[in-house]
């Protein structure tokens, strides 16, 4: 997802946006004020995540539901159920919006977010069993994920003339899960496996990037 989001996702907003993203300084006030635009888009996108998984849900953080005493209260749950919304949500408007641009970037943004969401669900279904829900909410709550997932594809599909907006703006969503949810569990982990695997990650995008343009 780090990669995707940083290799492909944000250069191809800043294609769209008829900026040349390799630039460090734009040629012209026009691209300068295009080039701020996008990343001004992305920002906003990694806000929201932060803004709902982190100020709206302040309890909430991924590998918490191993603690009991961050999982006593039933409304915690629900708040992180809450903030995964979201950022699934926008994992569709990712998904939606790189086949919109290319068939080739809708397959690495579906590749990179489908690899996230195996492990999303057992962890939703695990903060809701840690809280104190049954499974019945488990399953419902992992089937929330999957429904807004949809629905972000859905809404693409309604608002594809958007495109240029909801691309930056799912970069800055699916850049934030990398970044500040997922690599800092990576961190935590002792020893170099998890670390290498992150390299390993990146290696895999770049070779499936290469052969989707052969």
């Amino acid at each position: 997802m780090l990669a995707v989001s940083l290799g492909d996702m944000i250069p191809e907003s800043l294609r769209l946006a008829d900026v040349r993203p390799y630039s460090v300084y734009p040629h012209s006030i026009g691209a300068e004020n295009e080039w701020a635009e996008v990343m001004l888009l992305v920002l906003a996108g990694y806000l929201l995540v932060h803004f709902f998984e982190h100020t709206l849900a302040p309890h909430f953080h991924f590998g918490e539901e191993t603690h009991v005493e961050e999982m006593t209260a039933s409304h915690v749950g629900y708040a992180a159920v809450l903030g995964l919304a979201i950022h699934t949500f926008f994992d569709g408007v990712a998904i939606a919006s790189g086949l919109l641009v290319s068939a080739s970037l809708g397959i690495l943004i579906f590749v990179a977010i489908f690899l996230h969401k195996l492990p999303e669900g057992f962890t939703v279904a695990s903060l809701m069993m840690a809280s104190g829900q049954g499974k019945r909410a488990a399953f419902w709550a992992s089937a929330i994920l999957g429904g807004a997932t949809l629905a972000g594809a859905a809404l693409m599909v309604l608002w594809r003339g958007q495109v240029r907006i909801a691309l930056p703006v799912s970069a800055g969503v699916t850049l934030y899960v990398a970044a500040s949810d997922l690599i800092p569990e990576v961190n935590h982990e002792r020893g170099v496996r998890w670390a290498l695997l992150v390299f390993l990650g990146v290696a895999l995008v770049l070779c499936a990037e290469y052969a989707l343009q052969v």
